[in-house]
C-alpha cells in the first residue's frame, strides 16, 4: 500500500482541522484529501454515495480497500508514522468497541463541535480567500517621521536615535 484517500467534509471545521494535522505529520503512506461530495470522490469511488460518509470518514487504499468510522480512523493512525502503535492498539479486541463509540459520538456532534471550537472549515477558508483576492487592498501613504509628533518627542528625550 503506497496511498490512503480520505473522503471528508470540506464544510465542516473539525473534520478540515483534522485534514490540517494529518496533512502535517510524517507518515508512511502518502496521504491524498478529496471531499466527500466532490466529482473527484465519485470519480475514485463510485459507490461513495451509498457509503454515509456525509456522516462518517470513508478511507480507501490504493488496493481499493475500504474503511469507514473506527476502521478509517484506525487506518488514518496506521499511516502515521508517530501514531502506528496507538492505531495497533484502537484495533485490538478490547478497544474497538470503545474506539467505535467515541468516533460514533465526534461523528454525530462534529458540527457542534466545529462552531464549540470555532473551528473553520476548508470550504469557508476557501470562500475567504477568494474573497480577499477579489477586494482590492488600499495603501495609505506612511507619514513622514517629522510628522509623526510621537517619534520626534521620544528622538528629542534620547529616548531612541
Amino acid at each position: 500500500m503506497h496511498t490512503l484517500t480520505l473522503f471528508y467534509d470540506a464544510r465542516c471545521g473539525l473534520c478540515s482541522r483534522v485534514r490540517q494535522w494529518l496533512s502535517g505529520q510524517p507518515a508512511y503512506v502518502r496521504l491524498d484529501f478529496v471531499p466527500y461530495d466532490s466529482p473527484e470522490a465519485k470519480k475514485r469511488l463510485p459507490a461513495i454515495q451509498h457509503l454515509r460518509a456525509d456522516q462518517e470518514i470513508v478511507v480507501m487504499a490504493d488496493s481499493g480497500e475500504v474503511w469507514q468510522g473506527a476502521g478509517a480512523w484506525v487506518m488514518c493512525l496506521w499511516a502515521l508514522r508517530e501514531y502506528r502503535a496507538w492505531s495497533a492498539r484502537f484495533a485490538s479486541p478490547t478497544m474497538q468497541g470503545a474506539a467505535r463509540k467515541v468516533v460514533h459520538w465526534i461523528s454525530q456532534n462534529r458540527i457542534g463541535l466545529s462552531r464549540l471550537l470555532r473551528f473553520k472549515s476548508d470550504a469557508e477558508l476557501t470562500a475567504v480567500a477568494e474573497r480577499e483576492m477579489e477586494e482590492p487592498v488600499c495603501q495609505l501613504p506612511a507619514r513622514p517621521a517629522a510628522a509623526r509628533p510621537h517619534t520626534r518627542m521620544l528622538h528629542d528625550l534620547d529616548l531612541i536615535d
